[in-house]
């Protein structure tokens, strides 16, 4: 085949697909069994877009009168789709190690926050940060998610609670989504907590009244593209009733409905999403049976945090009732300045030995089904023909050492391609053994 292409690369020892047949998700026993190709070869044409996948002899012919802007030879290698961070809140000023150790000496989440620590600390720090602040740190958190293998990444505002933080941090998500190489999904999340000086029942009132009807302006008028609504929905925040106002509203004007539930107290948050028709229920640490059935009836992704519940010594989700019941189940790291993880290769560690997934299903996970939860699922999540040329080159002949090696990414990663491009090249790869 003549013609000109992006990018080739060659004879890798296994090329992981994940999917092979357009599926939007993999859930049950297809999660546990990932399209993987060996001594394969794939194709990005100039348009950042996955034109072939094969068998190395294949593809050597089918393109043997091709010219390629780059060609890498995968020898030994391995080549995933790039990963997808399905829930991080990236854009905020001042860090919270202090109540780390807080934490640690035996502080609950919720004493925290009504203490004036948590989410507050961080709102009273984003209110006073400019912009351009706001947008150098959010940049540099982005490069470090990419260099551990995200290309796509679920980012919330949050932490301003009122209009114009809430507008402040959301310019800056679209600030970077236009100037930067990794793909943003951005979300409002104005009702992440209670202002001060408020009650719920205000807060909800604001946010349908005067948050989302300027959020529509901006969204009609282009100057900003936002995605997903997000509420908070727990005891103490926001009850059940505020929520369903709020992602109702927010459904109304086209966001999809993408918040955090069940996770302090069981709620029926999971209900209550299924019903709405959410595209995806984040932490569900309190999930009720009920709720697990719900989303799976519902095709209602379930967004699992194995971080969270890490740091703050939760009881971990549920994971294998989801995946027994059919619920498709992906992965965020949540990173927050109180989960603080860049890494998906580390979040899909933690999920296999705290939540009892295979290293198949965590790699579903954090990919296709990912990818689901945010809509994406038709352009990324999966290496087939159509789909968008982002992906991995890892320094290792099975791919599995990616999950293997906690912590070991640093030396695994030895190129990160966002449509076809090269974004990030480790130069220590060459150099240094991945084992």
């Amino acid at each position: 085949m003549a013609g000109r292409y992006r990018l080739l690369l060659e004879n890798a020892q296994q090329l992981v697909l994940v999917c092979g047949r357009g599926e939007e998700y993999l859930r049950r026993e297809a999660a546990a069994s990932p399209a993987v190709l060996r001594e394969a070869s794939l194709v990005v044409g100039l348009d950042g877009c996955i034109k072939a996948v094969g068998q190395a002899d294949v593809i050597r012919n089918q393109f043997s009168g091709a010219t390629f802007e780059r060609v890498i030879d995968c020898s030994g290698k391995c080549v995933l789709p790039g990963l997808v961070d399905a829930h991080t809140h990236p854009v905020w000023a001042g860090d919270r190690v202090h109540e780390f150790a807080m934490k640690l000496a035996g502080a609950s989440y919720m004493e925290i926050h009504q203490a004036g620590g948590g989410i507050h600390f961080t709102v009273e720090h984003t209110r006073q940060a400019t912009e351009e602040e706001l947008l150098s740190a959010f940049r540099h958190r982005l490069e470090r998610m990419l260099r551990a293998g995200s290309t796509l990444v679920e980012c919330k505002s949050g932490y301003g609670l009122n209009l114009e933080t809430e507008l402040k941090m959301l310019r800056v998500i679209e600030r970077a989504r236009q100037s930067v190489d990794i793909g943003i999904s951005s979300t409002y999340c104005g009702a992440h907590s209670v202002p001060k000086g408020k009650t719920a029942a205000e807060a909800t009132d604001d946010i349908i009244n005067n948050h989302l009807p300027k959020l529509k302006e901006l969204k009609l008028s282009g100057e900003i593209q936002v995605n997903n609504i997000d509420v908070f929905c727990e005891k103490g925040v926001f009850d059940l009733e505020s929520t369903r106002r709020i992602l109702q509203a927010g459904k109304e004007i086209g966001l999809q409905i993408n918040f955090h539930g069940d996770e302090l107290h069981p709620m029926k948050s999971a209900e209550l999403g299924a019903d709405l028709g959410a595209r995806a229920i984040s932490h569900l640490e309190e999930v009720s049976d009920e709720g697990i059935a719900a989303m799976a009836r519902a095709k209602c992704a379930a967004v699992l945090l194995p971080t969270t519940a890490y740091m703050l010594r939760l009881k971990q989700p549920r994971a294998r009732r989801m995946l027994e019941e059919g619920v498709i189940v992906a992965l965020g790291s949540d990173f927050n300045p109180n989960a603080y993880c860049f890494s998906m290769p580390m979040v899909m560690h933690l999920a296999c030995v705290n939540m009892n997934m295979s290293m198949n299903e965590a790699l579903a996970a954090a990919t296709i089904n990912a990818a689901y939860a945010l809509g994406k699922s038709d352009t990324h999540g999966s290496l087939e023909p159509g789909k968008q040329g982002d992906l991995l080159i890892i320094n290792a002949s099975r791919w599995e050492h990616l999950i293997y090696q906690f912590g070991g990414h640093e030396a695994l990663i030895d190129f990160v391609i966002v449509k076809g491009k090269v974004v990030y090249q480790n130069e220590r790869c060459g150099t240094m053994s991945s084992y």
